[in-house]
C-alpha cells in the first residue's frame, strides 16, 4: 500500500459482486479495521509519506535543473523510498487484519497492483544508487518515474475516496 492508503482505509465505497451490499467492509471488516492499530499507524506513515515525496520532488526537480544538490536529493529519495517499505508493510498487516490477505484484498486490489509498480521503481532506484549503475541523472529520472505513479497510485485512492463520501451522503439522505 501506498501513502493514501490510510485515507481509505476509513471510507466506505461499492464492492461489485460480493454480496455485501455494496459496502467496503463487511460488518465484521468494519469492526476489525476500527479496532486495529494499524489503521492508527497508516494515518499517521501516509501523510509523512507524502510531505517526503514533496520534499524529496523539489530537491530532485533542483538537481536536475541546477546540477546542484546530489546528496540532498539523494538522501531525500531514500527518505522517501523507506517511508514507502515501511507503510506497504504495515499496510499489509492492516489488511491481513482486516481482510485475512497480506495483499490484494478485493477493496483494494487494483491499488495494491499499482502499489507493486511504485515499490518497483523505488527498489530499481535503490539498485542503482548502491549499485552505481547509469549516471546520476538516469537515476534521479528512475525517482522521478516512481514519482509519477505514486502520484498516479494516490489519485486512485483519492478517486475511491471522494466514491465513498458520496455513496455515505446518499446512505445518509436515504436513511435520513
Amino acid at each position: 500500500m501506498t501513502g493514501n492508503d490510510a485515507i481509505m482505509h476509513t471510507a466506505t465505497h461499492s464492492r461489485s459482486g460480493d454480496g455485501t451490499g455494496g459496502a467496503l467492509y463487511t460488518p465484521e471488516e468494519r469492526r476489525r479495521r476500527d479496532n486495529s492499530p494499524w489503521t492508527i499507524v497508516q494515518g499517521v506513515l501516509a501523510p509523512i509519506q507524502f510531505l517526503i515525496f514533496l520534499c524529496s520532488l523539489a530537491l530532485v526537480l533542483r538537481y536536475l535543473a541546477t546540477g546542484t544538490g546530489e546528496w540532498a536529493a539523494d538522501i531525500s529519495i531514500v527518505a522517501k523510498t523507506a517511508a514507502l517499505y515501511a507503510i506497504m508493510v504495515t499496510g499489509s498487516i492492516w489488511e491481513k487484519v482486516v481482510f485475512g490477505r497480506w495483499l490484494f484484498a478485493r477493496p483494494f486490489f487494483w491499488e495494491d497492483v499499482f502499489s507493486m509498480l511504485v515499490l518497483a521503481l523505488h527498489t530499481a532506484y535503490l539498485v542503482m544508487l548502491l549499485g552505481a549503475f547509469g549516471t546520476v541523472e538516469q537515476r534521479m529520472m528512475v525517482a522521478l518515474a516512481a514519482y509519477a505513479a505514486y502520484v498516479i497510485n494516490a489519485g486512485q485512492f483519492l478517486l475511491k475516496l471522494r466514491a465513498a463520501r458520496l455513496q455515505t451522503a446518499q446512505t445518509m439522505a436515504a436513511a435520513g
